[in-house]
């Protein structure tokens, strides 16, 4: 089919906006709407996207090339979901689940990975906001940036990302070209407005926030009370609600870790699902996600949403690879300092930059998440 078409459009546009989007919904609980534009390269970056001046012009004879059609390769998108706490006034933004999307160069596959929210950084100095720079928790990088002068009491989201941005590109060393956060609300309307999913759950996970019937559970000194839902291994159509209490659900065998498996199963179920049912070549049912996200995600700069979206509408859901990268604690004595990625999980990052995670997954396969 011609992407000169409507339908053509809404098909790249549609998978695109999952692969850009949906990891962060999948993420946690996010208020702040927000596209954010990428940085100059750092050290280590990949080179940048080939520059849209490079596209061809059109002719009156032939249709305009689509959005994003000078995008090449490699790109790199931060996908940062923060604490549901930021709607209270005051409150910093905490970076609860941290993933990126690596699309190498040629756009027909790609590896998302997560990095703890715990994983021990070095955080560069942040003027704008006051930050002299440290080492610590990841999650922390975007509450220091969220910090305003002389407003402490309005923390910017948009800023604190910045800083979280800088950090995951100095660990990394990846150049970051684009990221975003997108609402909470909006995930339950993607997933409800898809029909639900179906997804393979690998252990038996208890909620910690919702009841068997979709109401909250009531928060308590020392927890939260009240029956809980249970999800069971096997394979379960979940709804919207559903989906996305299960990815939050972290208090489990495995922590954290286990958490980022069940995001990236779930992303992967969602854009598969809409691959596999022929559901993006229903114009009336891409209007419906199209409308499901219309309200949570803002451009704030960088490429343009839809430039990203066409650019990564071609790309086959089984390469889409899930990637866990592995990682221990770190302590002093008997006390807690956070997490770090083990030499297997630090080698993928450096042969990721280089070209090779085919051959190190193929050497590593217990890398690999099964969707």
């Amino acid at each position: 089919m011609s992407l000169g078409s409507g339908a053509g459009r809404r098909n790249r546009l549609l998978i695109g906006l999952l692969l850009a989007t949906v990891v962060l919904v999948s993420a946690g609980g996010v208020v702040i709407s927000r596209l954010v534009g990428g940085s100059s390269p750092e050290r280590g970056a990949a080179p940048a996207p080939t520059s849209a001046t490079n596209t061809p012009a059109a002719t009156p004879s032939s249709p305009p090339p689509p959005p994003g059609a000078d995008i090449t390769g490699p790109l790199n998108l931060l996908l940062v979901g923060v604490d549901t706490r930021v709607s209270v006034p005051g409150w910093e933004p905490h970076a609860d689940a941290v993933l990126v999307l690596h699309v190498p160069r040629g756009l027909d596959r790609a590896y998302l990975f997560s990095l703890p929210r715990d994983l021990l950084v070095d955080i560069p100095a942040f003027p704008k906001a006051g930050y002299r720079g440290g080492r610590t928790k990841l999650t922390h990088a975007m509450s220091y940036g969220s910090r305003v002068p002389g407003h402490a009491k309005q923390p910017s989201a948009a800023q604190g990302y910045e800083l979280l941005r800088s950090t995951v590109s100095g660990y990394t060393g990846l150049r970051i070209d684009a990221g975003a956060v997108v609402t909470f609300a909006g995930f339950d309307r993607l997933v409800d407005s898809l029909g639900g999913v179906d997804i393979r759950i690998d252990q038996r996970v208890a909620s910690r926030h919702r009841q068997p019937d979709g109401r909250h559970r009531e928060s308590a000194p020392g927890g939260y009370t009240g029956p809980q839902m249970v999800y069971e291994k096997g394979n379960r159509h979940l709804t919207g609600w559903q989906a996305l209490d299960y990815a939050r659900q972290r208090y489990i065998p495995g922590g954290d870790y286990s958490r980022q498996r069940h995001q990236q199963q779930l992303i992967r179920a969602l854009v598969g699902k809409i691959l596999d049912q022929g559901l993006a070549r229903d114009p009336d049912r891409v209007q419906q996600v199209v409308e499901a996200l219309s309200d949570t995600l803002i451009y704030v700069g960088g490429r343009k949403l839809i430039d990203i979206a066409y650019a990564l509408g071609g790309l086959p859901a089984d390469r889409l690879a899930l990637v866990g990268l592995p990682g221990k604690s770190v302590g002093s004595g008997s006390g807690y300092r956070g997490e770090q990625l083990t030499s297997v999980g630090r080698r993928f990052l450096s042969e990721l930059r280089a070209a090779r995670a085919d051959a190190y997954l193929a050497k590593n396969p217990n890398l690999r998440i099964t969707p």
